[in-house]
């Protein structure tokens, strides 16, 4: 069974890890409604920990986040068959670091958080409308470009990141609350948004090509990253604006 037109371009969750779980031969296949139910599961988690963060900041819970999630997807991506605890736990480190990052927003912008929380599911339920009802439609090559796309986004982070610890040197399309900045959150915001088209074919795709049952909790945890990087974004571009009043 080929699986050629069945990759995730979620910057963090390669199209190798996505080939390595429909590879798996087993009798227990996943479900739509399974994969549905493991991410309310994940977000639950999600929810407590970001709470407890929130109330509670602390650098170490945002280090512990970053790094720690790291790490558990990069697990992911050679054993995907531990997804049953890795996305549980992935789930709880994303909760440590965006309870922490929204209190930092929350702390120099009133409203900021809620803003992106609403703005967040609204960018969530229209492209869950969308892809539903085949507005823009997951071909290849529509697959190609989005993947395209979010790799040269992530390695300009990377690079960013790097200029920045290393050289104490900030990209300004990153920072900057101009025009330039502004539109470059908002390109950012737009192509986070297309990659939840991706992880919604994921599951269809992964009912209909037998993944095994593990793979739940696998494109559960694929689409919470897709998530949480919107929601980190949508706080980036209107903290931006905000910034210019």
């Amino acid at each position: 069974m080929s699986n050629s037109n069945f990759n995730s371009s979620n910057p963090f969750m390669s199209d190798t890890l996505i080939d390595q779980t429909l590879d798996q031969s087993m009798s227990d296949r996943m479900t739509i409604s399974g994969a549905i139910s493991k991410t309310f599961i994940l977000f639950a988690i999600l929810l407590v920990s970001s709470t407890i963060s929130y109330v509670i900041p602390n650098n170490v819970f945002m280090w512990t986040g970053i790094i720690g999630g790291l790490i558990v997807v990069i697990i992911a991506r050679f054993k995907p068959e531990w997804s049953g605890w890795l996305a549980p736990t992935y789930a709880f480190l994303e909760g440590l670091f965006l309870g922490t990052v929204s209190f930092v927003y929350a702390s120099m912008f009133k409203g900021i958080v809620f803003q992106a929380i609403t703005l967040t599911l609204a960018v969530l339920l229209f492209m869950l409308i969308a892809y539903k009802y085949r507005w823009i439609r997951v071909t290849e090559k529509f697959r190609s470009i989005i993947f395209a796309s979010t790799a040269a986004i992530a390695t300009f982070y990377l690079i960013a990141i790097i200029a920045n610890f290393g050289f104490g040197f900030q990209m300004p399309m990153i920072h900057s609350n101009g025009w330039l900045g502004i539109g470059f959150s908002l390109f950012v915001v737009g192509l986070a948004s297309m990659n939840l088209l991706l992880d919604f074919d994921n599951f269809e795709k992964g009912e209909q090509y037998g993944a095994p049952k593990y793979a739940e909790w696998l494109f559960g945890m694929s689409i919470m990253v897709t998530i949480v990087w919107l929601y980190v974004e949508i706080l980036r571009l209107l903290s931006k604006i905000s910034s210019r009043d």
